[in-house]
């Protein structure tokens, strides 16, 4: 069990690493007022979305514990996240705002995760 644990916590890292490096790719676009979703930052949003799940399953069908809270925060905010990459992904310029509080928002998720104990 502890190596399919491993191989989705890697899966959910690659999710993060498309979302966030999508993201750290356009900040000199984004002061520029010309960035834009790509597909990368939708597809890594979903692949965090789905290794989450899945490893919150994993983990208590292990009898590991799960903190609840913890994992209900940074679902509320990656689904804020998924929302405004979904709405805005075919359009050629997103609003500064957006766009950033993407990137925080999912910078923010990163810290719940490895900070929250």
């Amino acid at each position: 069990m502890d190596v399919l644990i491993n191989v989705f916590v890697a899966l959910h890292v690659i999710g993060i690493a498309a979302l966030l490096g999508g993201f750290l790719t356009q900040m000199k676009a984004m002061g520029e007022g010309t960035a834009r979703f790509g597909p990368a930052m939708l597809h890594g949003a979903l692949t965090m979305l789905v290794t989450g799940v899945a490893l919150v399953g994993l983990n208590q069908a292990d009898d590991q514990a799960v903190n609840n809270v913890k994992i209900g925060v940074k679902l509320a905010i990656l689904v804020v996240v998924l929302g405004l990459v979904y709405v805005k992904r075919d359009e050629e310029r997103v609003d500064k705002a957006v766009f950033g509080a993407v990137g925080g928002l999912t910078s923010a998720n990163v810290f719940i995760a490895t900070l929250w104990t």
